[in-house]
């Protein structure tokens, strides 16, 4: 497979709408630089597919990014990030190109939990897929050894998210269920990650159903600082990637569909354009 090899935009890649987050807290602190984002809206959601399921439409993602320009690709998926990241940079990217780069959004967040919780009782909200990988559970553990982590599944919070429901009085219920669940597995915790891109959306109904004190973590601003220190350090790839300040937006999806909901995420209209992913 011949890909280009001169200097692109970042990829950015989501099974839905929720790396949308993600996408927007690295270009609130890197505006500088071009942006591709794809979502595979089509297939999604990820969070209860198969390891092996994930990985291979992952992949293709990836592929399609590379083939696109793009010399780094960050998987603002957590589910991706738990099912795919480590097969991709292991397995796939000294094949396809070793000088490329597959990044996920897991890490960032567990170098940063420790310097967060104040008496290392950390709880987790994150898709099935997600919290059955136990992906942030090994790499807080590598981390961060004395921290104990928690972790429940949300099942109906990306649907409520993506169908702009975040906000009615039904969510409450949803949203209330899996927190009073995660506090009776630890009572102790003072901080939650929010292992999923689209919970952020859900914020002020996870705030009002929180005790007072548990410091709530969002990944979007911790993604991007660390792109930001990773690229500091590695001045071969920051050479690699572009800058002029665009942006670009892919999806498996209906375009119009993609612009309802981004406009959701993004309090902004976007340009969109329709792409299959095939067999790669």
């Amino acid at each position: 497979m011949k890909l280009p090899s001169s200097p692109g935009p970042i990829g950015v890649f989501d099974s839905g709408y929720g790396g949308l987050t993600i996408l927007h807290g690295i270009r609130q602190l890197m505006p500088e630089y071009d942006y591709i984002y794809l979502g595979d809206n089509a297939r999604a959601p990820y969070g209860t597919r198969s390891f092996d399921v994930v990985y291979k439409f992952t992949r293709q993602a990836v592929i399609k990014l590379f083939e696109e320009g793009c010399q780094l690709v960050i998987l603002g998926c957590n589910t991706a990030s738990a099912k795919a990241l480590r097969t991709i940079q292991q397995k796939d990217l000294p094949e396809l190109d070793p000088k490329r780069r597959v990044l996920g959004v897991i890490r960032p967040t567990a170098e940063i939990i420790g310097k967060l919780t104040r008496n290392n009782h950390v709880g987790l909200l994150g898709t099935e897929g997600t919290v059955k990988s136990h992906s942030y559970d090994m790499e807080i553990a590598k981390l961060w050894p004395d921290i104990k982590v928690s972790g429940v599944a949300c099942p109906f919070w990306v649907p409520l998210i993506e169908y702009n429901e975040a906000d009615s009085p039904g969510a409450d219920y949803f949203v209330k269920k899996r927190i009073d669940e995660l506090m009776r597995q630890d009572p102790d915790i003072d901080t939650i990650i929010l292992g999923c891109t689209h919970y952020p959306l859900l914020m002020p109904k996870i705030l009002k159903y929180v005790k007072p004190g548990v410091r709530i973590v969002p990944q979007g601003e911790y993604v991007a600082e660390s792109l930001k220190d990773y690229l500091h350090r590695h001045g071969d790839m920051d050479a690699r990637c572009t800058k002029g300040g665009t942006c670009r937006y892919l999806t498996t999806e209906n375009p119009d569909k993609f612009k309802e909901s981004a406009r959701i995420f993004l309090k902004e209209d976007v340009l969109v354009s329709h792409i299959d992913l095939g067999e790669c």
